[in-house]
């Protein structure tokens, strides 16, 4: 993917340093590593706020559109429109929609067809790929 926003391995890695990100957010982000079940900072995050890419700060969810879908990770019924791009994943010998930041191409995790109604989608994504900002927007 060609993204609008493009830096290299070092230069991303000096920027999600310098924001605190957690050790594992440059192999999810840029690699499109997966943080294990359970131990990310925002599966059990319930505050009132936005979501947004680690990378490169882009808006991708409200708070309102979070759920508990008790998979692991943190889900989602509705991104923002625009903020994220699906991608055909067929990695690890299953067909899946990843899903990156629109405007870094950032892997954020991937999204699936069993989500809450109106939309029936579960974006499921890394805890390591977001970062929150508190508040409405």
């Amino acid at each position: 993917m060609n993204a609008p926003v493009q830096k290299t391995d070092a230069q991303w890695q000096a920027i999600l340093h310098a924001k605190g990100a957690e050790p594992m957010a440059l192999q999810v982000t840029r690699h499109a590593a997966t943080e294990r079940p359970f131990t990310g900072k925002y599966q059990a995050h319930w505050a009132d706020g936005s979501y947004h890419c680690i990378c490169c700060g882009a808006k991708l969810f409200d708070s309102d559109s979070k759920f508990d879908a008790g998979c692991g990770w943190p889900s989602f019924c509705q991104a923002i429109p625009g903020a994220i791009t699906r991608i055909a994943d067929r990695s690890h010998g299953m067909l899946r929609t990843e899903t990156v930041c629109a405007q870094c191409g950032a892997h954020l995790g991937h999204v699936f067809d069993d989500g809450p109604a109106p939309g029936g989608l579960r974006y499921c994504m890394n805890s390591a790929a977001l970062d929150f900002e508190s508040g409405k927007a």
